[in-house]
């Protein structure tokens, strides 16, 4: 069963998934007090409106909801929980840490900045990372059909 802690850290979390069995809420109202800090990063998952009426409602959703609305990436059976987000982790452990490193500053520092400066700013990141080894790694693994080295782990 989920706690608290466990619904709050899906919301901050880069990534998420989660088992069907799940559910959410930002319940802090029904017992007279609110969920302030934790509507921050829920906000910015899922939009305002949606998360002013999780915050003033209290209701629960449950993980269906949770991932049409954003709050999570993906929904799976129960029993195949463990097994599904060791999966998806490899997966991603697989790509370039350079890459997905830069990647992740670039989409977090250009979500507050203003349309143009962002683009500006996520070009510049993808021209700095045009001159690392790991792209040239990648380029080269892709051609000889083989899995590439990364340079950084």
């Amino acid at each position: 069963m989920a706690t608290e802690l466990d619904r709050a850290l899906v919301a901050v979390a880069d990534l998420a998934i989660v088992s069907e069995n799940a559910r959410f809420g930002l319940t802090a109202i029904n017992v007279g007090l609110n969920c302030v800090g934790p509507v921050v990063p829920v906000t910015r998952c899922v939009g305002r409106k949606r998360a002013l009426e999780l915050l003033l409602y209290g209701d629960l959703i449950d993980a269906r909801e949770a991932l049409q609305i954003g709050l999570v990436n993906r929904v799976v059976p129960t029993e195949e929980l463990d097994e599904r987000t060791k999966e998806w982790a490899l997966r991603l452990a697989s790509k370039s840490p350079l890459a997905v490193e830069s990647a992740k500053k670039a989409f977090y520092t250009a979500a507050d900045m203003e349309y143009h400066k962002a683009f500006e700013h996520t070009t510049s990141t993808l021209a700095r990372l045009c001159t690392t080894e790991d792209v040239t790694e990648g380029i080269n693994a892709f051609f000889e059909k083989r899995e590439p080295r990364w340079k950084r782990r």
